[in-house]
């Protein structure tokens, strides 16, 4: 039987990443999308957001670029893709409805209308996008009405884990690989396309549609109720003088609770966590059965406070009003090692903080262009050294590696008053208040200097 030949709809930030990864795992490999631009881009080898590793994976395989493998190529037509593909993963966004909680499936509806009529011979569509409950059958149907060989044509559900900062190391060595099908030969051709990772280990689950369209949906909400519920206990330290910090890490030694997404500080962001429970509630409604998660609208308000309390934070560290005062914003992304800055609590707490009045200058080391085109009154600097220059307070909001690794002295000599807010919980208030720091963090409201316990010392 000849190699599969792969193509996969979408080339944002999943799309790019699985493309490229596809092209690593020795497949012949055609992204589509039809944002001419951000073909253009890929083209060339480059990558349409900041996600390390991509690139190099990019360079070596994209046809045309000396050196490559030339296994990947990228188009915008879909007659193309139709015509070349045996396996078609659908890798499109599906953002939150405006104005609703609901996920709004125009662009995953619009790409399968698309792809289907092209679609003459045997072949799998294979949904990576997040989706509502239930999208899997509906789409099969779409599909039976529009494609020519509709009887020879299976619908799969293969959700993506990728986590924004190490998608080519979860696309290429994935914790699991889950495959909602209907039938032997889509699991036949999945178990093919996943191969090599399964060799090395990784667990191949098997469902039903539903199911693996749950999955990614279920696992985001309970990592969402995690993280707000380590929040929630920030608060109840805030009020009873507690350390979360401490707290957290006596949890974690629970092997039923574990460390992970135990760090309090201003909540989660991105394109994911937020949009993900809050459409996962919506279809929850639709279904008769919203009971079951309204425990989800509390995790989101929960998240949401945390910004507001960062606000509050920095007026009683600035007198009680922030009006007029310098302060430096380490941070716009929603997390590090990424460029995005989609519902991202560091830049939506530097936009508070200008619209009350304060002068407000960001420094990220890689979300700068993105910030700007979401706040561009604000002020953005290269460094954090410029960006801190004549600051009343820095508040620290993203945990870049970078930002861990200042040295407190050095940035102390470039501010007005030494004072710190320490969004994430990651800096040591120890160096920080030896180095004259006024040190501050959420949820240590008498944070004590950081000590290590025998395991964090091996």
């Amino acid at each position: 039987m000849p190699p599969l030949k792969i193509t996969v709809i979408g080339t944002g930030y999943l799309g790019a990443t699985h493309a490229a990864a596809m092209a690593e795992l020795g497949f012949e490999v055609l992204g589509l999308d039809i944002a001419e631009e951000k073909i253009d881009l890929l083209r060339a080898g480059r990558a349409p957001m900041y996600e390390p590793g991509l690139e190099e994976l990019l360079r070596r395989h994209v046809a045309g670029i000396e050196g490559s493998t030339g296994r990947l190529r990228f188009t915008t037509s879909y007659p193309e893709a139709g015509e070349f593909g045996d396996v078609h993963f659908i890798c499109v966004t599906t953002p939150q409805k405006a104005g609703e909680y609901a996920c709004d499936m125009s662009y995953v509806d619009a790409a399968v209308t698309s792809l289907a009529p092209h679609l003459n011979r045997p072949a799998l569509v294979v949904g990576k996008s997040t989706v509502p409950v239930g999208s899997a059958a509906r789409l099969a149907a779409l599909i039976s009405g529009l494609a020519p060989a509709a009887s020879d044509i299976d619908l799969a559900w293969n959700p993506e884990f990728l986590r924004e900062g190490y998608a080519v190391q979860d696309t290429l060595h994935p914790d699991r690989i889950v495959a909602g099908v209907t039938g032997e030969r889509a699991e036949t051709l999945l178990r093919q396309v996943y191969a090599t990772p399964i060799a090395e280990g990784s667990p191949f689950l098997a469902t039903d549609l539903p199911t693996a369209e749950l999955v990614k949906t279920a696992a985001n909400a309970f990592l969402s109720t995690k993280i707000s519920f380590i929040n929630a206990m920030a608060e109840i330290c805030e009020a009873a003088d507690g350390d979360v910090v401490r707290l957290a890490e006596a949890l974690g030694y629970d092997d039923r609770i574990g460390h992970k997404f135990l760090r309090a500080g201003i909540g989660f962001g991105g394109g994911c966590l937020p949009k993900d429970i809050r459409a996962f509630m919506a279809r929850a409604g639709e279904l008769g059965v919203d009971q079951a998660l309204t425990f989800l609208r509390e995790v989101d308000s929960i998240n949401m406070r945390r910004r507001a309390h960062m606000i509050e934070l920095t007026q009683e560290a600035l007198g009680g009003s922030v009006l007029g005062r310098r302060i430096a914003i380490l941070g716009a992304t929603f997390k590090p090692d990424s460029d995005d800055v989609r519902d991202s609590p560091a830049l939506n707490v530097a936009g508070q903080l200008h619209l009350q009045g304060a002068q407000v200058t960001v420094y990220d080391p890689k979300g700068t262009d993105n910030a700007r085109a979401v706040f561009p009154t604000l002020r953005y600097e290269d460094t954090a050294l410029t960006a801190a220059r004549g600051a009343d307070a820095v508040l620290h909001l993203t945990e870049w590696r970078e930002f861990g690794e200042l040295d407190p002295a050095a940035l102390g000599e470039v501010v007005t008053e030494r004072r710190i807010l320490d969004g994430r919980n990651t800096l040591d208030p120890a160096v920080w208040r030896k180095a004259g720091w006024t040190y501050r963090a959420m949820g240590r409201p008498t944070a004590l200097p950081a000590r290590l316990s025998p395991a964090r010392r091996r």
